[in-house]
């Protein structure tokens, strides 16, 4: 049964840069596609892809050059030209790792071993992250909206300092969270009033209406409720939504996934997935009350789980699942209607990367399919078990086992047969890995490209040179 089409409200989608960062050219041409699928705003996660200037410029990206100036502007303007708004988030707590990795920033850390978050008793970080506030404030003229981020603040309250201020009577993790949070936030507003500030909700899930009233928050922070499940638990996402609401919280957020929130290390995305994400998001919109005020739906595309986790699935191959939520939202499911529309936006013949047609036709429709359809094409491969599980075969457990190797007792005939067949695989994987990576320098950084190959290609590949280069060395000692 379909739900009402998505109420009234921006869809945003996320760009989440702090791993694989688009080249300028190639993030140009995912805004002027994400204009004709119906999105109306960006939500921009610069991390070390922002110029930071000053003291702030050892948070740049050393693996490839963060945005310039005039790039980051120039986004902004293209973005405009295009009817969406760009909103940019800035971490303030959690998820810090980018910040406090680096050496002169260690004694900031809430715990010496957690490098995600800040020591919120420390004036030095609170004048940290407004710093970095105001830089990326002012790179963005005309700014409306600001996402201070303050998600998955993990180890809170156990840091030294924290301890200390608990100790008081009455005094709880929950209002340590909110005080640092209502100081960064309350210093945004006294210096640009006219600011909507955005945050994640989840470190607020489990406090009373009582604990959020007399926070200091109400009136100064719009809460984003983030679930990307595609089994979203409805009856509680609703239950959470009035809880805020009724603690003076109305005006509130959505926040989905269509790729990025499957596991950490997912190369192909499944649009089916994230489509079930956004048909149980219909069903809580549908089943909120009149006070609730939904502001939007930010439809995130992680990157990186965190700063410094692997790469998740690079965007081409998550636009036909980005166009298909979005197509999702306006019908108020994903129908005939709906797919038949994805496919001819894109050119597709399936709404499933992993299952549309390689075509020789050009990106004009879906910038990035070259690479989309290389990527299924080696990833496939990667995953056989005749590659994966190659020393596990038959041939090789039987006449190749590590006791005939380190013995070089070994049968030149199958030990040949052996090399022969790693051979021809590592041939074929060298390449699709090479044809992948020529296409993808295009889009991405260079050091993107080194890193996705390591990353999926060289698991697989490793072992099996392994394996040809011990046959050699055995058959030197036995073959004349």
């Amino acid at each position: 049964m379909a739900s009402p089409p998505w109420p009234k409200g921006q869809k945003l989608v996320h760009l989440d840069l702090k791993g694989a960062p688009p080249r300028p050219e190639y993030l140009h041409k995912l805004i002027e596609l994400f204009s004709q699928l119906g999105v109306d705003g960006l939500l921009v996660e610069y991390e070390d892809m922002f110029p930071y200037e000053g003291k702030l410029q050892l948070l740049q990206a050393t693996a490839q050059p963060a945005y310039s100036r005039d790039e980051v502007l120039s986004m902004q303007e293209f973005a405009r030209s295009k009817g969406m708004e760009v909103i940019p988030l800035v971490q303030t707590f959690g998820h810090m790792e980018f910040v406090l990795k680096h050496r002169p920033m260690w004694h900031l850390r809430e715990m010496p071993h957690c490098l995600g978050t800040l020591n919120p008793h420390k004036e030095e970080g609170v004048k940290l992250v407004l710093e970095m506030v105001r830089q990326v404030v002012e790179l963005h003229p005309g700014l409306k909206k600001l996402h201070i981020g303050a998600d998955e603040v993990y180890m809170l309250g156990d840091g030294e300092d924290s301890k200390l201020w608990l100790a008081s009577p009455g005094r709880t993790v929950e209002q340590l969270f909110l005080s640092h949070v209502t100081t960064v936030a309350k210093a945004i507003k006294e210096t640009w009033p006219h600011i909507t500030i955005i945050m994640w909700d989840d470190m607020m899930r489990d406090m009373s209406q009582d604990t959020l009233k007399a926070s200091g928050l109400v009136g100064l922070v719009q809460p984003m409720l983030w679930d990307y499940t595609p089994n979203l638990d409805v009856d509680k996402t609703v239950s959470l939504l009035e809880r805020y609401c009724s603690a003076s919280m109305s005006d509130l957020w959505a926040a989905s996934s269509f790729k990025g929130s499957t596991t950490v290390y997912t190369c192909v995305t499944s649009t089916q997935r994230h489509v079930d994400n956004h048909l149980q998001w219909l069903k809580v919109a549908a089943r909120l009350s009149t006070g609730v005020k939904l502001k939007g739906i930010a439809i995130t595309g992680w990157q990186r789980y965190d700063h410094l986790s692997v790469l998740c699935e690079l965007m081409p191959l998550a636009l036909p699942s980005l166009a298909a939520c979005l197509q999702t939202l306006i019908h108020g499911q994903f129908s005939t209607e709906a797919r038949s529309k994805v496919t001819e936006m894109l050119g597709l013949s399936s709404v499933e990367v992993e299952a549309t047609e390689r075509t020789s036709a050009v990106d004009s429709l879906f910038p990035g399919r070259r690479l989309a359809e290389l990527i299924v094409e080696l990833n496939s491969l990667l995953d056989s078990e005749d590659l994966r599980f190659f020393e596990n075969n038959m041939f090789v457990r039987g006449w190749f086992s590590p006791y005939h190797r380190q013995r070089k007792m070994v049968t030149p005939l199958i030990s040949m047969q052996i090399h022969n067949q790693a051979s021809a695989y590592l041939a074929m994987l060298q390449q699709k890995a090479e044809a992948v990576r020529e296409e993808m320098v295009h889009l991405y950084p260079d050091s993107t490209a080194q890193e996705w190959i390591e990353e999926h290609v060289s698991p697989v590949m490793v072992p099996l040179q392994q394996i040809t280069e011990d046959i050699q060395a055995c058959l030197k000692e036995i073959v004349p």
